[in-house]
């Protein structure tokens, strides 16, 4: 890497245990940052080095609570405001994206929202995994490098070995992310229909497809209360299923979902490392995005392309 010398890599609160782990694979020192807290709440971001003229990566994952938002949009405005010559925002979780249309009258649309807040702040470019709906990248008006768990997601599924392998979709609006794993792996799809009372709580469910005598697993972009993945592991079970697994980009795991996960018919439940989990349930098991994060940044740095990134 020509310019090793000329980049920075730097991160917020909680997402400090990745940022290592990516300047480890970038062979360089994690950036020196502080984080000053007030009586009242506020806080105060400072670099406590010169990145004058140096392209900055910004590590921050967004989950609740706002905090960590806030936290990441301060990081960038210093940075501009120190003369950084990009600022390059790493946020493997995009919270609030959930929030990407008006579903009902009268509500906002958070995740534009917050795009239009990193932009205001000053990112150059934003570095992010899986969210929730592709198209918010135009959301932004700055280069948005969209990366996919499937290129770590996939080579654990194919590792696992097992016959008569069925992939499966928790909800129709999973289907083509489902799907694409489905084809990737040569095996059947099925998928769940699911109708809901109110947010976060499931009415009724139905498997669509075969899934007797079936090792199962489960496709997602994120597991928030675990409602739906246990549910539909312990109805693809009655229905005859050898095995059901899930795996997810982000584990939000609010609530009690470790309980859920833990009393379910799940085998195990892997995500990325791109939410911290210290949820201590023994079924859930993390993979490292950091070797893909880490190339990617390579890649912009080289002015390379990053499509051999994408398995899928």
């Amino acid at each position: 890497m020509e310019n090793k010398d000329n980049f920075r890599v730097f991160s917020g609160t909680v997402t400090r245990y990745l940022a290592e782990q990516i300047c480890q694979k970038l062979d360089c020192s994690l950036g020196n940052m502080s984080v000053t807290h007030f009586s009242d709440g506020e806080f105060e971001v400072c670099f406590d080095e010169s990145i004058r003229g140096k392209d900055v990566f910004l590590v921050q994952s967004t989950f609740p609570n706002a905090d960590n938002l806030m936290e990441l949009l301060l990081m960038i405005d210093a940075a501009k405001r120190a003369s950084a010559r990009t600022v390059n925002a790493v946020v493997p979780y995009f919270g609030w994206a959930r929030q990407d249309r008006k579903s009902k009258p009268r509500v906002s649309i958070a995740a534009k929202l917050v795009a239009d807040m990193l932009s205001v702040a000053g990112i150059t470019r934003l570095i992010t995994m899986d969210l929730h709906a592709d198209q918010e990248q135009g959301f932004f008006n700055v280069p948005v490098d969209h990366l996919y768990a499937s290129s770590v997601m996939l080579p654990y599924i194919e590792s696992l070995g097992v016959e008569n392998l069925v992939i499966a979709a928790p909800d129709v609006g999973g289907s083509k992310r489902a799907n694409t794993y489905s084809k990737y792996l040569r095996c059947p799809l099925v998928l769940c229909n699911k109708a809901r009372k109110r947010p976060n709580e499931i009415a009724e469910m139905q498997i669509i497809g075969d899934v007797r005598d079936a090792n199962i697993v489960i496709v997602d972009d994120m597991v928030d209360t675990a409602g739906t993945i246990t549910l539909a592991a312990d109805l693809m079970m009655q229905r005859g299923a050898r095995s059901v697994r899930a795996v997810a980009s982000h584990g939000v795991m609010s609530a009690n979902a470790s309980e859920r996960v833990q009393n379910s018919a799940l085998t195990e439940i892997v995500f990325t490392n791109s939410i911290p989990y210290n949820g201590g349930c023994p079924k859930v098991k993390q993979l490292s995005i950091a070797p893909l994060i880490a190339r990617t940044i390579r890649c912009l740095l080289d002015n390379e392309s990053i499509s051999s990134q994408y398995l899928i």
